[in-house]
């Protein structure tokens, strides 16, 4: 089934487009989930009450052209984890770090890709929340410090400072992993 036509039976209330809906994105979309989520059981929780906010709020969508149901979709997700994670107040559970900049050394892109994509995931997954969602939001979603800074209700300093400690964490395992198995 075409996008646009899924996108108007499920606007309709049809559950076999609804279905389809699901089962063409699902995956994509816990991905998602997961990247904002340390948990499963959360990660597939927030997929459960995102898709029934992207079933009730298809009035809300705007056909832009191919792409633009996924986009809506993620972005949906997206707001699904940021709303839990502000409602069961854990960003508020991560340490504010103010000034304080860890220098690390930075892998090369050449290390980066010796490890499986996988193993990279999970390092992300592994990271304190407030460390995870600053990474997420700057690097996959192109966040910029004052916007990350407004989602999360946090200033910007601890924004940049979080995002310099999660890479600092993460460059710490790439580099022990890359010990670890020889590479």
């Amino acid at each position: 089934m075409e996008e646009h036509e899924l996108v108007e039976l499920c606007r309709q209330g049809n559950n076999r487009a609804r279905k389809e809906l699901y089962e063409q994105y699902a995956s994509r979309l816990q991905s998602i989930c997961l990247r904002y989520s340390s948990d499963r059981d959360t990660a597939q929780d927030l997929l459960h009450d995102g898709f029934i906010r992207i079933f009730n709020s298809f009035d809300k969508f705007t056909w832009r052209g191919d792409g633009s149901l996924r986009a809506w979709m993620e972005r949906v997700m997206i707001n699904e984890a940021l709303q839990f994670l502000r409602k069961n107040d854990v960003l508020n559970q991560a340490s504010t770090i103010e000034d304080s900049q860890e220098l690390y050394d930075e892998p090369d892109a050449a290390e980066v890709e010796l490890i499986p994509h996988s193993i990279l995931m999970n390092f992300i997954e592994e990271l304190p929340t407030g460390y995870r969602m600053v990474f997420n939001l700057y690097t996959f979603e192109d966040k910029s410090h004052k916007e990350i800074a407004d989602l999360l209700g946090i200033n910007e300093k601890s924004s940049a400072s979080q995002l310099s400690r999660a890479k600092g964490t993460l460059a710490k395992k790439i580099k022990d992993w890359l010990k670890t198995n020889d590479k």
